[in-house]
């Protein structure tokens, strides 16, 4: 182990420096015993002389002596490699991507990383990002046409709008040297997107339906001031139409808010457990009166199991209680609703629940499946508002399920019933 008294700060150790300086050193010596032999300079300051070339070569340019501050020199500055880096763009909400000007990955954070899973440091962006507007801002911004901003759209696994900014960026790596980079960043537009969808939809969607009940309303509040005015029994009966119309109007504003609501949150995966089970048997007993006032009989069917899914607990019960009751109002000639919960196997080997909701009534052509999640779809549409139905339950499972990852599936022929089926993938496992 080297003495380190023979190593000058910031420089090599003494006896590099002075094998490094002795061609130095003897031409020097050689040049001043000249001077001294020819009595053009003293003994005594040729060899003083000698003696400062030598300490001037040894010591070297860029060898000063640091002020002692009581700790080791810092690191000059976040680099290429360097954790600061990493650090830094780990606090940061927003996924980061750093890249070279040849647009490889230089370092990524987490949340680059969940949005795209492929990212790699060294190799190419574009491996793992393929949207040609950002593989576009990445060739402008590294050729010199400063910070671009482009805006693009995901359809997989949910829609989803984002803006990426892509902005030169110049840093010293360890050894001092400047290097050229390349900063992107991605901000999440899809809650402003979906909230100018949802305002545009609301107002298309309530005026159109709102003005059949509106209407009749009006037309009935005339009536009762006018021809009915002193009929207690046509009052009656107008009034109680009046009621019918005053809650489904009701209803249709609450569906049309909890799917908006649904909308505007559909990329945003539940991260809640919830044992789906019983959240069924909880809607089953719910729906007990309406059943039997229809004559019909819910038979449940619960593997023992504990089947654990992500979800959002209010959004799924909302679901069951839709297909529950279409089930008990369109199928009520069937005089039975079959409900299972079971536990399968999923094409990719993850587990998933299935819950089969299933009724015997007359049954669903096949030209109307393909729509029956449409809003405002309905294939009877004076049975459908004569059951109170607003034509958007569907729609709204549909929606839930998506953001849940969950997928829903029909199946029916005419004088066979129906059956919808919800697949959701378990929870997984944690340790």
């Amino acid at each position: 182990m080297s003495d380190p008294r023979s190593r000058f700060p910031g420089g090599p150790p003494l006896r590099e420096r002075l094998l490094a300086a002795r061609g130095v050193l003897v031409a020097a010596g050689l040049l001043l015993l000249g001077f001294a032999a020819f009595n053009l300079l003293s003994v005594f300051y040729a060899l003083l002389g000698l003696a400062v070339i030598a300490a001037a070569a040894v010591v070297g340019p860029g060898a000063s002596v640091p002020p002692r501050t009581g700790r080791a020199p810092e690191n000059p500055g976040p680099g290429i490699g360097s954790p600061w880096i990493e650090t830094l763009i780990g606090k940061l909400p927003d996924p980061v991507i750093v890249l070279d000007r040849d647009g490889r990955v230089v370092a990524f954070n987490a949340q680059a990383s969940a949005m795209a899973p492929a990212l790699g440091r060294g190799e190419a962006v574009s491996l793992a990002l393929r949207v040609p507007e950002v593989v576009d801002a990445i060739r402008q911004a590294g050729a010199g046409a400063g910070a671009q901003r482009v805006e693009f759209s995901e359809r997989v696994p949910v829609d989803r709008w984002l803006a990426a900014h892509v902005a030169p960026l110049e840093l010293a790596d360890a050894s001092g040297v400047i290097r050229r980079l390349l900063l992107m960043t991605f901000h999440d537009l899809t809650p402003l997107r979906r909230v100018e969808e949802m305002r545009a939809d609301f107002v298309a969607n309530a005026s159109h339906e709102l003005r059949t009940p509106l209407a009749s309303l009006s037309g009935f509040i005339d009536t009762l001031q006018g021809p009915a005015r002193d009929d207690p029994q046509a009052r009656e009966r107008f009034l109680v139409i009046m009621k019918a119309q005053a809650h489904r109007m009701a209803r249709l504003i609450d569906d049309l808010l909890s799917l908006s609501r649904v909308e505007l949150n559909a990329h945003v995966r539940p991260e809640t457990p919830v044992e789906l089970a019983a959240i069924v048997r909880q809607v089953a007993d719910a729906l007990q009166m309406l059943a039997r006032e229809r004559g019909v009989t819910i038979a449940l069917a619960v593997c023992a199991e504990p089947l654990l899914v992500l979800a959002d607990r209010d959004e799924l019960t909302r679901v069951f209680e839709n297909l529950v009751e279409n089930a008990l109002k369109y199928g009520a000639s069937g005089k039975r609703v079959d409900v299972s919960v079971e536990r399968a196997q999923a094409a990719d080997g993850a587990g998933e629940a299935i819950v089969r909701v299933r009724d015997y009534g007359p049954g669903i052509a096949a030209e109307h499946l393909p729509r029956l999640t449409e809003r405002f779809y309905r294939i009877d549409v004076g049975q459908s508002r004569a059951e109170g139905g607003t034509g958007l339950g569907l729609s709204l499972v549909k929606h839930v399920l998506n953001r849940h990852r969950g997928r829903l599936g029909i199946e029916s022929r005419l004088g066979e019933g129906a059956t919808f089926t919800v697949r959701l993938p378990l929870a997984p496992h944690r340790g």
